[in-house]
């Protein structure tokens, strides 16, 4: 479960990247591991790799595909998050801001 001082610093960061996504959008860049955005939320496009020591919130199993910020399908590869506007993140990644899908 994402603990209230979780959500309150997502919650920022997901609304100004709404607000940076243009209207009509290709999602066709993957996010780099090494663009801002992603190197300040751990971003790493094999959620294996992520920085444990770092991120002690990292937990096996979770990877952005179950994410409830990824907008892709279950089945895809990769998707849009809102984090990182007009890119695509991998569905095997992960980062810090990562929050269970419920259900």
């Amino acid at each position: 479960m994402t603990s209230r001082r979780r959500f309150i610093q997502i919650v920022p960061a997901a609304g100004a990247a709404l607000f940076e996504v243009p209207t009509a959008f290709a999602q066709s860049d993957m996010v780099s591991e090494k663009d801002a955005q992603a190197v300040l939320l751990g971003y790493v496009s094999d959620a294996s790799r992520a920085d444990k020591a770092k991120y002690k919130n990292w937990a096996a199993g979770e990877h952005c595909g179950n994410c409830v910020l990824f907008q892709g399908k279950a089945t895809d590869t990769s998707g849009p998050c809102p984090l990182y506007p007009g890119k695509r993140v991998a569905a095997t990644g992960w980062c810090s801001a990562y929050s269970k899908k419920p259900g």
